[in-house]
């Protein structure tokens, strides 16, 4: 199963900004444009396998147990390559923020994000106060 964070097969390290390096420096999107393409690579690579196993291990079993095991299986796998696909749409589209200059501030508030949290989720679109105050808000509402 691949990752849901970028870093958790490849050891980045983490940036080290320079004394007056302004927020989201030239060296800073290298830093992220480097994380997200690799972490798409991995992702693009699983969608490769999972269509190798399933032709490899298509098989249509006399056993309706065997059968149901299998498209159970296969439907797992499908589920998570939809995620991943998911993810990689949204990898897409923090590389296309980046070019536009938008990456690394806060859609609700505008405010930078910070190295250390997009480090930790490079495709993050909010500070960590407007995710928290947004996961507040859906709790209460599918609370009721």
């Amino acid at each position: 199963m691949a990752n849901t964070s970028p870093t958790e097969n490849h050891t980045f390290k983490p940036y080290k900004e320079k004394k007056g390096e302004e927020y989201m420096s030239e060296g800073q999107i290298k830093h992220f444009t480097e994380i997200l393409n690799a972490w798409k690579v991995e992702l693009m690579s699983e969608v490769d396998r999972t269509v190798d196993h399933m032709k490899d291990e298509a098989a249509n079993f006399p056993d309706p147990a065997d059968r149901a095991t299998q498209e159970e299986e296969f439907s797992l796998e499908l589920r998570t390559r939809d995620r991943e696909r998911k993810l990689i749409k949204k990898i897409d589209d923090t590389l296309a923020l980046m070019s536009s200059g938008e990456y690394g501030y806060c859609d609700t508030c505008g405010v930078e994000i910070g190295l250390r949290r997009m480090e930790a989720r490079p495709t993050a679109t909010q500070c960590i106060d407007c995710k928290s105050l947004d996961e507040i808000k859906e709790k209460q509402t599918r609370g009721k």
